[in-house]
């Protein structure tokens, strides 16, 4: 596609605000200028529809606990399905959730996503079986897949890079972590209590309530490239390949790596991985994930650091839970609150995570949360099978609050910084797969370690530490790819740079330009183009 683009003059009363000057960024886009006031209230109210979320997620955990006995399904090593069946979904659809927003408008599929999500809730408390109830959960994850990229654009295009842009998305990677663990606090009251139903009436009732001010909040934005074409072929090679391969080895714990079909699907979701790739490379018009989105240095090697780091969280926290509930015999509730510190610290994490971005390099800040995570999964490893909860367990805790939340932030703000402000949706999703895949993958690979090392069930005890082990190989693995490989200084990028206004278009006719008009800069920022 040549340089060469058109302008235009804007026509009276388009280009030139009521006062002689002219209009910010925002409203040159069909998007009037929010005030302050309005522009919080839609940051905490997309926040907390991620909150709300991933409370599910660890509300799922404690479900996995009783639940599968209840409906009648006594295997240990597949109940963890009430639980991975979520992410797993979620993980799957977040890439094409986020190109359909970018086509049809963010604001459309947030609501979309949100009707699922509570149809399919609710429906989940009236399982009439195990099978059911994992169904259920992995619909509702559709639903969440469709949120989660749409709710990071509407904060990243409402909030322009600067302070106020990173600390809306540290509160919102800090949701992941604060409601993971969070969640269990209201879920094991509620287990212990009342009919396990009660539970997902109560999700889907707070999510109505959550989801609809956010719906009714964040204004309703102009599709940033309504004429986009969706890429059929790589949303298919996408989802298959992520649900496949995540199917795969949470499956294999419970049925065994015997089953030829496990070592099929797997060998079919490495294929459809390797296809996804090539379409999106060489022959997608239009690709859900534009590859020179990883031309910044790093930013590869920066991803994969939160995977794996993310994978040795969700193990961690898996493992830590079931540690306390199957050896330790406690209740549910005490079970949510052997998390509450981790909440506590975590929320003060995300404001400070918001503030060292713009200060400090980033492989500094994701070192120091991968440490964070080493240690508290050291510690849980090797503690004893019966101990006092302050003695190992609550120092873990108290320090696995930071890690997340500085891995997160860092990575949402330097991908959201990466891509135009058309392209949010896609920053969104590439972190919002690594969230939600990282915390269902890792409990795969960790369930194949426990079964394979527990001694045929007789030593839970090894099997929780094998799966423990694993997460440490995994965060070691993450701390040795940041020293080497990332290096990133610290993002202190404000306002829309010149080329962010712009839509991307593929096109093989020349002629087919992309009409341009000149957008005057806020101030201190250049003047940009923006298509149209």
């Amino acid at each position: 596609m040549s340089s060469h683009s058109l302008s235009r003059t804007p026509s009276s009363g388009e280009g030139t605000a009521t006062n002689g000057e002219p209009p910010p960024p925002s409203e040159a886009m069909g998007t009037p200028e929010l005030p302050m006031a309005r522009k919080l209230v839609i940051m905490a109210s997309v926040v907390g529809t991620q909150l709300v979320q991933m409370g599910a997620f660890s509300a799922g955990i404690d479900a996995s606990f009783v639940v599968p006995g209840k409906l009648g399904h006594n295997d240990p090593a597949s109940q963890a399905w009430v639980a991975a069946a979520y992410p797993l979904t979620q993980g799957a659809f977040i890439l094409p959730g986020g190109r359909l927003g970018t086509i049809y408008g963010h604001h459309n599929l947030l609501f979309i996503g949100s009707v699922l999500w509570i149809a399919f809730t609710i429906a989940s408390g009236f399982a009439p079986n195990f099978v059911g109830l994992a169904a259920l959960r992995g619909a509702a994850g559709l639903g969440g897949g469709i949120m989660v990229p749409n709710a990071i654009a509407l904060l990243c295009i409402t909030f322009p890079p600067g302070k106020m842009r990173n600390l809306a998305l540290g509160l919102f990677g800090a949701c992941a972590p604060i409601g993971a663990a969070g969640g269990g606090v209201f879920a094991g009251l509620l287990l212990q209590f009342a009919d396990w139903k009660w539970l997902f009436i109560f999700l889907a009732c707070l999510a109505l309530a959550v989801f609809g001010a956010a719906f009714l909040a964040a204004p309703r934005d102009a599709p940033l490239d309504p004429d986009g074409k969706i890429d059929f072929v790589g949303a298919y090679l996408g989802v298959a390949a992520l649900f496949l391969f995540n199917f795969t080895w949470n499956q294999a714990p419970s049925v065994g790596w015997q089953n030829p079909y496990e070592y099929v699907l797997l060998i079919v979701s490495i294929l459809h991985g390797i296809a996804f790739c090539i379409w999106e490379a060489k022959f997608a018009d239009e690709p859900i994930v534009p590859f020179d989105i990883w031309t910044r240095p790093s930013f590869g090697p920066l991803l994969l650091v939160v995977f794996l780091s993310l994978m040795g969280f969700g193990i961690f926290l898996w493992y830590l839970l079931l540690w306390q509930f199957s050896i330790r015999e406690y209740t549910l509730t005490a079970l949510g609150g052997t998390l509450s510190p981790f909440v506590l610290i975590s929320s003060i994490m995300a404001l400070v995570s918001a503030l060292l971005v713009p200060l400090i390099r980033i492989e500094y800040i994701m070192g120091i949360g991968v440490l964070s995570l080493i240690v508290s999964t050291i510690l849980t490893a090797t503690m004893p099978a019966q101990q006092v909860y302050w003695a190992q367990a609550f120092p873990a805790v108290i320090i696995a609050g930071a890690g997340p939340d500085l891995l997160i932030t860092a990575a949402q703000v330097i991908a959201s910084s990466t891509v135009r402000r058309s392209e949010q949706g896609v920053a969104g999703s590439l972190i919002g797969v690594l969230q939600t895949y990282g915390l269902s993958t890792g409990l795969g690979f960790a369930g194949t370690v426990e079964v394979h090392v527990n001694k045929n069930g007789t030593d839970p005890v090894e099997g929780y530490r094998g799966g423990m082990f694993l997460a440490l190989g995994f965060l070691g693995l993450a701390l040795l790819i940041n020293v080497l490989f990332v290096r990133m200084p610290a993002d202190t990028q404000v306002g829309w740079k010149e080329d962010d206004l712009k839509t991307r278009r593929h096109s093989d006719n020349p002629e087919a330009e992309t009409e341009t008009i000149a957008v005057p800069g806020e101030k201190g920022e250049k003047q940009g183009d923006l298509a149209v």
